[in-house]
C-alpha cells in the first residue's frame, strides 16, 4: 500500500496533501526529552537502533503525519569515512582531522558505523502503518564536504570554498569519496525499507552560480543516476536550501524526483519555474510555526493554493525549531488536512 506521501513523490496530484516535517522527530518533542534524558547524548542515541527507532516513530503516534524520516544525522558519512565525530553541548558538531589540515588519504574507511542505521530503518518499517512512508536521507556531497574540511559548521564556509577555489583537485577528490558513499548508505537504507529518500544539501546558498553548477548539481546528479540504477522504484528528494534562482536548474539537471523549497522561494515563482509536474515539497517558514496565530493558517492555506496545479508534499522550509509549541504543529495539521484542491 504505497500511501498518500509515497504516491506524491511519484507524481500523483491528489485532493489531499500529504505532510512531514523536517526534523520532526526532536527536541520540541517532550517524549523525545525524556528519552533523550534516559539516554545520554545524541550520537549514543542515533547508533541505540532501538531507541533511534523509538524517536523515529514518536511524531507518529503524536500526529500521524504522513511520512517519518530516519533520526539520524548527515555526519555519519565523513564518520563511516574515518573521521571521528562528537556532538559537544552548545558547540554542535566536531569532526577530526580537518580535511583543511590533513588529507584525505588519512582516512580510513569504517564502515560497520553505517549497520547500525540500517538496522534502526529496519525497525521502523516493521512498526510503521501500511501507507506512512519510510523517508530515508543523506547529507549532499557539498554540505558534508563544507563540515569535514572546516571540522564544525561556519557561518560562511569560508575554508571549504577556499579550498574548491585553490585546489579543485583536492576538493574534488573529497566530493568524489562523499558521493562513493553516500550511494552506497542511500541505497543500504533503501534496502532496509527506506522507500524514499532525501538529499540535504544545507549550505549550498553559499556557493556562486559556477561553483554550484560544479560541486552541487553534478554531484547530485552523479549520486541520482548511480542509486536510480540500483534502486528504481524509490523516489529522491533534493533540497538544495539558499539555492534561490538557481533551483530551477537544479531540478531540471539533476535527476530528481522531486524537489524541496526553502522558506525564502516565492511559491508563486516556484510553481511557475520549476519543471512542469515535478513535486514539489515545502515551504513554510519554520519561525511562523513557532510564532503561530492567524498568519500561520493564513500562510498554509497560501503555500497550499499556490502549489495546487501539481503534486505537492507539505512541509517546512527547513527543520522544525526546538520551542516550537505543540498546539502550533497541531494547528498546521488541521489546515493541511482541511484543505482540498
Amino acid at each position: 500500500m504505497p500511501g498518500l506521501l509515497l504516491d506524491t513523490l511519484k507524481g500523483t496530484n491528489s485532493s489531499r496533501r500529504p505532510l512531514w516535517l523536517m526534523r520532526q522527530a526532536g527536541r520540541y518533542l517532550p517524549e523525545y526529552r525524556e528519552l533523550r534524558s534516559e539516554k545520554g547524548g545524541f550520537l549514543a542515541l542515533v547508533y541505540d537502533s532501538e531507541a533511534a527507532a523509538e524517536i523515529t516513530l514518536q511524531p507518529l503516534k503524536r500526529f500521524g503525519f504522513d511520512g517519518a524520516i530516519l533520526f539520524s544525522d548527515i555526519l555519519i558519512v565523513p564518520y563511516a569515512m574515518g573521521q571521528d565525530l562528537q556532538f559537544l553541548a552548545g558547540e554542535g558538531p566536531h569532526l577530526s582531522p580537518r580535511l583543511a589540515d590533513s588529507t584525505l588519504a588519512s582516512l580510513e574507511m569504517v564502515p560497520e558505523r553505517l549497520s547500525p542505521i540500517y538496522r534502526t530503518v529496519e525497525l521502523c518499517r516493521e512498526q510503521l502503518s501500511p501507507g506512512v512512508t519510510m523517508l530515508g536521507f543523506a547529507g549532499s556531497p557539498w554540505t558534508v564536504a563544507t563540515y569535514m574540511v572546516n571540522g564544525e559548521g561556519s557561518r560562511d564556509q569560508h575554508e571549504t570554498r577556499a579550498m574548491a577555489y585553490g585546489d579543485p583537485a583536492a576538493f574534488g577528490a573529497i566530493i568524489d569519496a562523499i558521493s562513493d558513499v553516500t550511494v552506497e548508505y542511500l541505497i543500504g537504507q533503501a534496502k532496509a525499507g527506506a522507500e524514499a529518500v532525501q538529499l540535504f544539501d544545507s549550505w549550498s546558498g553559499s556557493l556562486a552560480p559556477d561553483e554550484f553548477e560544479r560541486w552541487v548539481i553534478a554531484p547530485t546528479a552523479g549520486i541520482v543516476d548511480r542509486f536510480k540504477a540500483a534502486c528504481p522504484d524509490v523516489p529522491v528528494i533534493g533540497f538544495p536550501k539558499g539555492a534561490g534562482e538557481k533551483l530551477a536548474a537544479y531540478a531540471r539537471e539533476t535527476g530528481i524526483d522531486a524537489v524541496g523549497v526553502d522558506e525564502t522561494i516565492d511559491p508563486v515563482w516556484a510553481a511557475r519555474e520549476l519543471p512542469a509536474n515535478m513535486p514539489v515539497q515545502g515551504n513554510l517558514d519554520p519561525l511562523l510555526l513557532l510564532s503561530g496565530g492567524q498568519r500561520l493558517e493564513d500562510r498554509v492555506r497560501y503555500v497550499l493554493d499556490c502549489f495546487a496545479d501539481r503534486p505537492h508534499v507539505f512541509n517546512l522550509g527547513h527543520g522544525i525549531g526546538k520551542e516550537t509549541p505543540i498546539a502550533h504543529v497541531e494547528t498546521l495539521l488541521d489546515a493541511v488536512r482541511g484543505w482540498s484542491r
